[in-house]
């Protein structure tokens, strides 16, 4: 199956603050900007950091393993190597986890490593890998 790059749009306080998280700590490519949206090369896929700061604030959280998991929320499923390596330049660079790095639903279908952090605005992000990659949509 061919993967198709997914666009998302989504606001932020500040777009220099914007440009060093996705640019800097998650090393996403830049692409085309103005003086009022950014956007990023996120593995592959547009997101677009709009200058909007009304709008940006904390998500509510709904129960998923024991963890209170952010109902809004956007990231990548990377191979586990690949994750491994984001958790520690992650650690290193000093991110407050609002959910640390661990494997949720172990030995169930579905385990998979799971973390979370927020932007500079609040937008929740998570990156995760599944110990088995063709579990991503099994039931």
């Amino acid at each position: 199956m061919v993967q198709h790059p997914f666009h998302l749009a989504f606001p932020v306080h500040d777009l220099a603050a914007a440009r060093a998280f996705y640019g800097e700590l998650l090393g996403c490519p830049e692409g085309r900007s103005s003086d009022e949206w950014v956007d990023f090369n996120l593995f592959g896929h547009q997101v677009v950091a709009h200058l909007a700061p009304d709008e940006t604030r904390q998500a509510a959280t709904s129960a998923v393993d024991g963890d209170n998991v952010p109902v809004r929320h956007f990231g990548v499923v990377l191979p586990m190597a690949e994750w491994e390596a984001m958790a520690e330049r992650l650690t290193q660079a000093g991110t407050r986890f609002i959910i640390e790095p661990h494997v949720r639903f172990k030995g169930q279908v579905g385990e998979q490593a799971t973390l979370f952090f927020l932007d500079p605005s609040g937008n929740a992000l998570e990156f995760k890998s599944f110990k088995n990659m063709d579990s991503l949509f099994a039931r």
